[in-house]
């Protein structure tokens, strides 16, 4: 394989892991963003579900409890998943970069060079 190609899908293999790493982050970004609204949030059907004075305003304030804890766990959900695929890709990179780098040690190994001789330095001769 020409450098250039090994060059081309090391970089490929590069961008795919930055890539994977930028979902990642953005994913998280996204949810720690979420914290001080889910927290209002919460705060407030605690109080509603508290304050009801029906069983249809309790149970309508515990399944908007669910429904947000729902949503956090489907969050959390897809940061596990994107966690995963950017360690997966990362992963992969490291095995073709080793694998590419062995297969460069063996096809270098094949070739004997060096071949040691005589050298004549400052009009001496032998060493």
């Amino acid at each position: 394989m020409s450098d250039s190609a090994l060059f081309s899908q090391a970089q490929t293999r590069w961008q795919n892991s930055v890539s994977g790493f930028e979902d990642a982050l953005k994913l998280q970004a996204r949810v720690v963003g979420n914290i001080p609204s889910d927290s209002s949030a919460m705060t407030q059907l605690v109080l509603a579900s508290q304050d009801s004075t029906g069983a249809l305003q309790a149970a309508q304030a515990g399944n908007q409890l669910l429904a947000l804890q729902s949503r956090q766990l489907s969050d959390i959900q897809a940061e596990l998943a994107a966690n995963g695929r950017a360690t997966a890709l990362q992963q992969a990179r490291n095995a073709a970069t080793e694998a590419e780098s062995e297969a460069q040690y063996q096809h270098f190994s094949q070739y004997d060079a060096y071949s040691p001789t005589s050298v004549s330095m400052f009009g001496s001769s032998g060493n």
